[in-house]
């Protein structure tokens, strides 16, 4: 007889929405997977991408045991052993290795593969064991970093709007986000807002889907964010409609700001940002006549040198018209400044301060000859695929002296060149909590089926090695369970009432804040309580953009592709048939002064590397502008490049962020 039950869950990838999901298991085995169409923001809802996931944890590449490399670095030549054989090699290697270097020779290189905070970056995955070694910190900077700092200095978190009140916006401007693809469930609370007349504005160097179905498009130059926002709060002064109630009683620094402002009047900004100046202009006038007006900018927007500062100037638009005041006004960027949850990770462990590796500068880490890296534990990362300067990372990873674990689900490239691999659980396998970095609710994962082969979850795999290193700390040995109570018992208003008795029962609850919400009402978490335009202490210089002086003419932005969340599915035979191949759009005008043709293979090249595309000539970029998407996995490309291999290691202007839309490429047909 099949006996079937219905385990709520929660999709762990690095997507604002985490979505509540339901897994219809019948006698042990995931045979559904559906979105939870209790949840109150993803309605039952699943991405074209998230659609498959049932598919991906049975596919046929799955790493399902341990593995042992049997041929050089880079071969992707394992051999299959036992857990008891991985364990003893690892806890032999890393004994001699803090033996003879220390423990900061480790570099436990996590990333955003999974958001969850017992399994994954938010929380205690490893961090414990790492400090009881006394590894080298790990500064998981490479999502969102620049627009955090950015949007700290302003008003003192990165937290901001609750994404569901652009329902009750006027005016909505998308700056910098293809929400469609990077967050869809965002979009009908857009289209109520537009059932109630709001208008929709999409800024975005690149026509996407989102700009397609917006009411205006403003096609921007990559880097000059601050421009733009600066000039639309020129106008919103000429129009004599800033909010001065608000600027006096509930913001500091106005004076010194307003003469920054009073630099860039549209005639300026249209040079800088390539946005004709009326346009700039007729959009200062909506704004500084509609209120509640609400911006949604997300983690694109900030991938450039001048990141931070872009976040922090858009974040100055509301102090100036007020919009603070209003459900539906204000930014939006992420609601992870709202969510009042630490992980206890346990620094006391550690025996002293030891040195931070920075995760946008691991080819760096890897070249430090004075005090090396000798151990690099890859987890929920794969960073030969998704990490700038992807040449000088294989580099690094070729490394005989260089002991490299990776825990992973698939053969990735970052897999080829490891020592030893361990197999980890996808979700359907192990417990979890997450948070929505676009949404105000905590969801819970309950496993749904065992753990495929002899996989294990981040949290036993960390308990199974402090117990092979003869560690005998308490804390490294709390179950899954045990580390969700401790999460959720900070005593912070937000969390009454949400426990882990109601979470597993429930599946999801709404973080303890007023609907709608409107932030800062109490004033705002800086130090002087209010909103700082140019903090004490600090000047206000918007950068921009470099002015294209040498043999590199095209500015190369890479977003997210609709059918890949970073590199998680790039080895999905259908949604990579979907993805099509390697593509770069190019305006006509520049492939005509290359002589290149629409179809035609090309090369894409810079100083850091090249990769192979076919060229599509297209009106979605402007002149200067190309294109390509992130997430193709290098080695099932031609050349075995993705774009990484174009992507400078070098760091935005705030909290060394990574500059994915900030390089120079050019393009010629392939010899």
């Amino acid at each position: 007889m099949t006996r079937a039950l219905n385990v709520l869950g929660a999709c762990p990838l690095d997507c604002p929405d985490t979505c509540s999901w339901v897994v219809k298991v019948e006698d042990g085995e995931a045979v559904g997977l559906r979105g939870n169409r209790d949840h109150p923001y993803t309605r039952g809802a699943l991405c074209v991408k998230v659609n498959r996931y049932l598919e991906h944890t049975k596919a046929a590449d799955r790493i399902l045991h341990p593995m042992r490399r049997v041929g050089p670095k880079g071969s992707g030549r394992f051999e299959r052993i036992t857990w008891d054989e991985a364990l003893d090699e690892i806890a032999r290697r890393l004994t001699g290795i803090i033996d003879e270097f220390g423990g900061e020779a480790i570099w436990p290189y996590q990333g955003t593969g999974t958001l969850g905070y017992i399994q994954g970056e938010s929380g205690y995955a490893g961090r414990r064991l790492w400090n009881a070694l006394g590894a080298s910190n790990h500064d998981l900077n490479i999502c969102a970093r620049a627009g955090n700092i950015g949007l700290t200095r302003t008003n003192g978190t990165p937290g901001g709007m609750d994404p569901e009140t652009f329902a009750l916006s006027k005016l909505i401007l998308l700056w910098g986000t293809n929400t469609l693809t990077s967050g869809h469930h965002l979009w009908k609370f857009i289209q109520e807002a537009r059932a109630g007349g709001a208008h929709v504005v999409a800024i975005d160097p690149i026509r996407t889907r989102t700009a397609d179905q917006a009411d205006e498009h403003l096609a921007i130059r990559p880097g000059t964010d601050a421009a733009l926002a600066l000039a639309l709060m020129h106008v919103v002064l000429d129009e004599g409609a800033e909010d001065r109630d608000y600027l006096e009683n509930h913001t500091t620094g106005w004076d010194d700001f307003e003469r920054e402002i009073r630099k860039y009047p549209p005639k300026v900004a249209a040079e800088i940002t390539g946005i004709p100046e009326k346009d700039i202009r007729a959009l200062g006038v909506r704004l500084a006549h509609t209120r509640p007006t609400g911006i949604r900018a997300t983690m694109g927007i900030q991938r450039h040198r001048g990141g931070g500062t872009a976040m922090r100037t858009i974040a100055c638009i509301p102090g100036v018209t007020g919009d603070w005041k209003h459900p539906g006004g204000g930014v939006a960027y992420s609601t992870s400044g709202l969510v009042p949850i630490q992980a206890d990770t346990r620094p006391d462990l550690l025996d002293g301060p030891v040195r931070t590796l920075t995760m946008t500068r691991l080819a760096d880490g890897l070249e430090d000859t004075e005090n090396p890296v000798k151990c690099l534990w890859v987890y929920a990362a794969n960073p030969m695929g998704s990490t700038s300067d992807q040449n000088r990372i294989r580099k690094g990873l070729l490394r005989d002296d260089l002991f490299t674990v990776v825990m992973e689900q698939f053969p990735t490239d970052t897999v080829d060149y490891a020592d030893i691999v361990l197999p980890a659980t996808m979700q359907f396998e192990h417990t979890d909590l997450h948070h929505g970095y676009g949404h105000m609710y905590l969801v819970w994962n309950e496993p749904a089926v065992p753990p495929a082969g002899e996989c294990l979850s981040t949290t036993e795999t960390f308990r199974r090695v402090a117990r092979r290193l003869g560690l005998t700390e308490p804390a490294l040995y709390d179950s899954d369970l045990e580390i969700a109570e401790q999460l959720l018992s900070g005593g912070h208003a937000a969390l009454d009432g949400i426990t882990v008795e109601r979470l597993r029962r429930e599946g999801w609850a709404r973080l303890n804040y007023p609907a709608p919400f409107v932030p800062f009402t109490e004033g705002f978490p800086t130090a002087s309580g209010k909103l700082e335009f140019v903090p004490e202490n600090e000047g206000y210089v918007p950068p921009f953009s470099a002015t294209v002086d040498g043999p590199y003419k095209l500015a190369l932005i890479t977003p997210a592709a609709h059918t890949f969340l970073n590199t998680v599915f790039g080895n999905n035979p259908e949604l990579a048939r979907r993805a099509g191949g390697p593509k770069i759009l190019v305006n006509e005008k520049d492939a005509a002064g290359r002589g290149l043709s629409d179809g035609q293979r090309v090369r894409v090249f810079n100083d850091n590397g090249e990769m192979i595309a076919h060229l599509e000539i297209s009106d979605r970029v402007a002149p200067g502008v190309v294109a390509t998407t992130k997430g193709s996995w290098p080695k099932l490309n031609p050349g075995r490049a993705n774009v990484n291999a174009l992507v400078d290691e070098r760091d935005a202007d705030m909290g060394r962020g990574a500059v994915y839309h900030d390089n120079l490429v050019e393009i010629a047909a392939l010899g």
